[in-house]
């Protein structure tokens, strides 16, 4: 899985972070989420999905790989 983020869109509202700290975290300026794990490892795959599932802004794309 290849995690791509589209940050313009995100709105900052952290869900992406609590639902996979491993790969997500905010810019402490103005929230907007970091990628920090493009292609994460497979036991964080739900968690990354979980977090593409609920981002209020579909700022979250998951590509197969």
């Amino acid at each position: 899985m290849r995690v791509e983020l589209d940050e313009p869109k995100c709105v900052a509202s952290g869900q992406c972070v609590l639902a996979a700290p491993e790969v997500f975290d905010q810019r402490a300026d103005d929230g907007v989420a970091i990628l920090l794990d493009e292609t994460p490892a497979a036991e964080l795959h739900d968690g990354v999905r979980e977090a593409a599932a609920i981002c209020p802004a579909a700022a979250i794309r998951l590509v197969a790989t």
